[in-house]
């Protein structure tokens, strides 16, 4: 059973209130309670329509790591990283610079 905030976000799923940040935040919370699955579909949706939402496309990268799905992660911090440098996000592309490292670095080996 969802939480309560989770199924009050969906609930905006839709309206006039729907859009990139809606995703992104429903993304956010299910990922919390372990919904790794559904938090991407999520982050997707929320990056396909905010392509420049670098916070989005780190959550995604996240999310997708803990599925242990590097290289996706690894193109999500990438897009991530372009849509932060774009914005003068120099704190979000410092963050997701590291984690493409370590995604790097872990399908190398």
């Amino acid at each position: 059973m969802p939480s309560p905030l989770i199924a009050n976000l969906e609930k905006l799923l839709g309206t006039p209130r729907d859009g990139a940040l809606l995703r992104y935040s429903l993304g956010l919370e299910l990922l919390k309670t372990g919904e790794r699955e559904s938090a991407v579909t999520r982050l997707r949706e929320a990056v396909a329509r905010d392509p420049g939402y670098s916070a989005a496309w780190k959550a995604l990268g996240k999310a997708l790591a803990e599925l242990e799905r590097e290289a996706e992660a690894l193109e999500a911090w990438r897009r991530g990283i372009d849509a932060a440098r774009a914005k003068g996000d120099k704190q979000a592309e410092k963050e997701m610079t590291v984690f493409a490292r370590r995604a790097e670095r872990k399908l190398a080996s």
